[in-house]
């Protein structure tokens, strides 16, 4: 969703209509506070303190990205075991097994909430 803020205007692309936007949640599954928000907000996923490979062994990172990157190995397991399935099913998915977050509901902070890979992957639809 992108790291701009919580005022910044809606980032894109992550803002276009048929996209999936991720925003990161921390370690006790509050929202990063520099990630954007907006209606646009489709799911949360941590990505705030994360270990990430670099040049020198690991570092810490923080970033929508690395949520992003999650949801995306999510799906493409979604898809692996259901390769005949639509996108919109992996939204309804998706969207269905969330663990709530924040005001019940999507909201513009953490969208349907953060992404439960389990309940996503044994979802019976």
């Amino acid at each position: 969703a992108g790291n701009n803020g919580p005022k910044a205007p809606y980032g894109y692309p992550a803002a276009f209509d048929g996209v999936i936007a991720v925003t990161a949640t921390d370690a006790k599954d509050g929202l990063m506070q520099q990630a954007n928000r907006g209606a646009y907000v489709f799911l949360s996923a941590p990505g705030v303190e994360m270990v990430a490979p670099s040049g020198a062994g690991s570092d810490v990172v923080t970033g929508t990205s690395f949520a992003a990157a999650i949801v995306t190995g999510a799906i493409a397991n979604l898809l692996n075991a259901a390769p005949d399935r639509s996108a919109d099913w992996v939204e309804k998915v998706l969207a269905a097994t969330a663990r709530d977050l924040g005001p019940k509901g999507r909201d513009s902070d953490f969208g349907y909430g953060l992404l439960n890979i389990k309940a996503a992957a044994t979802a019976k639809e």
